[in-house]
């Protein structure tokens, strides 16, 4: 579904000063073929909008973004490595395991993202413009679905425990905090979340079999550190 006010304009979202606060109230009650979770969506939006410019948003934004790829990755070469230095093969499988899944949520949820274009709350608060629709857009502002965040962290937080299950409960945690801060960012709607998490434990959960089927083929070397 696409709403825009006008349809002739390319105007890009305007700056932070012109948030449009009514927007989200003009998608769910102006337009006749929105759906029920759209209309979920964009008044949650719309009630976050006068809090994701606070400082206290932007210290959350920057905590969640230890969700992103980079550090992600760099958490599970850590697992990998601390596990190698003190010879503990569960953490090595768990960084390994951990690292597998998260490139298999990245792609997965890539895959979808060249094929939906949504905008992303900021944006639209911003603009009052808001599509939902299949899509190719590679702009930032146009890949709000799913969330990459919640994908990541998903599938690491249940990597982990599948080897730490000490790891099970701390993991869970801050997955879920990284992913609801999302909401008050005005960075991803509650189903951009919901939608992350679910490609982000599929991933785990057949990139795990993957591995376990695997293990058992790993040459000495790596099976001895692995533990197999």
């Amino acid at each position: 579904m696409t709403y825009n006010p006008d349809p002739h304009s390319d105007a890009p979202p305007a700056g932070d000063e012109a948030l449009v606060d009514t927007g989200a109230g003009l998608l769910a009650n102006a337009v006749p073929d929105v759906n029920p979770l759209e209309k979920l969506d964009v008044a949650v939006a719309q009630a976050a909008a006068p809090f994701y410019r606070s400082d206290a948003m932007k210290l959350i934004g920057w905590a969640s973004d230890i969700s992103d790829q980079p550090p992600m990755r760099a958490v599970c070469g850590l697992a990998i490595a601390g596990g190698l230095l003190a010879g503990r093969p569960a953490a090595v499988r768990a960084g390994t395991r951990a690292l597998l899944a998260h490139s298999v949520a990245t792609w997965a949820k890539n895959l979808v993202k060249h094929r939906v274009d949504r905008t992303r709350p900021r944006a639209f608060l911003k603009s009052g413009r808001y599509t939902w629709a299949p899509g190719d857009h590679d702009e930032k502002m146009m890949n709000s679905f799913p969330s990459g965040h919640t994908a990541g962290a998903v599938a690491v937080a249940r990597a982990f425990a599948r080897d730490l299950p000490g790891t099970a409960a701390p993991g869970y945690a801050l997955a879920a905090l990284v992913s609801a801060a999302q909401v008050p960012r005005c960075m991803h709607y509650p189903s951009d979340i919901a939608a992350g998490a679910a490609v982000g434990w599929a991933a785990e959960w057949a990139s795990s079999r993957l591995f376990d089927r695997l293990l058992p083929l790993a040459p000495g070397p790596v099976a001895r550190a692995l533990g197999a």
